[in-house]
């Protein structure tokens, strides 16, 4: 296993706002915004100043799930990090839209971090945000902290889309993690949409509308 110190360029975020006299700076990340079926879920992450060493994080989508997993295992086994995960479920989505769901669980994900002071949100602005925070486009592969949050998010979401394959093995979650593959979607099409499917995302949508009855033209004369 690799380590980096807080002397590597993924900690560049990090080392400007720890100059600045801020401590406790959490990463957050999220999984689950794109698939068809199953929770959103963000996680926050906070590496301590003190900390000397942490593994060499990435981009979990630069990861094989094989690494995601070791890095997952050294990650919160790591002392000086903190970290927290929060998932937000599908009907939940439904009810709210996904992007309120993805932001309400990077809103809780943070807060169960008592101690965060600060944010480094991968992607864009997130309105209303609990604590003072910055949004980095691509910033799971430029702050440590982010690329630490979106190996627990996917790891633990991997995991929950694997145990509801067990629950409704027609749909193949353990392969698909819920995105819309042909296997997936042909699926979907012959069984119908099982309770962990959003149903308000295309195209189960379109396949869930029924088409409108044709009314039959009189002639009037």
């Amino acid at each position: 296993m690799n380590y980096i110190d807080s002397c590597h360029p993924m900690f560049s975020y990090e080392r400007k706002i720890w100059d600045d006299g801020i401590s406790f700076i959490a990463g957050i990340d999220e999984a689950g915004r794109g698939p068809l079926a199953g929770p959103v879920v963000a996680a926050a992450v906070i590496v301590l100043k003190e900390t000397k060493k942490i593994p060499a994080v990435n981009d979990s989508k630069k990861l094989t799930d094989k690494k995601r997993r070791e890095l997952r295992l050294e990650i919160i086994n790591t002392e000086g990090i903190l970290f927290s995960i929060v998932e937000v479920s599908s009907e939940t989505i439904e009810k709210i839209n996904i992007l309120r769901a993805t932001h309400s669980a990077m809103k809780k994900a943070v807060l169960k971090l008592k101690q965060a002071q600060f944010a480094l949100i991968d992607g864009l602005p997130v309105n209303n945000f609990p604590i003072p925070s910055k949004a980095i486009v691509k910033g799971d592969s430029k702050s440590a902290s982010i690329a630490a949050a979106s190996i627990l998010a996917k790891v633990y979401r991997d995991e929950l889309m694997e145990k509801y394959s067990e629950e409704y093995p027609e749909y193949n979650f353990a392969k698909n993690k819920g995105y819309g593959t042909a296997e997936h979607l042909k699926a979907i099409k012959e069984f119908g949409p099982c309770p962990i499917h959003r149903k308000t995302f295309a195209p189960i949508k379109d396949m869930l509308v029924k088409p409108k009855k044709i009314q039959p033209e009189f002639d009037l004369f």
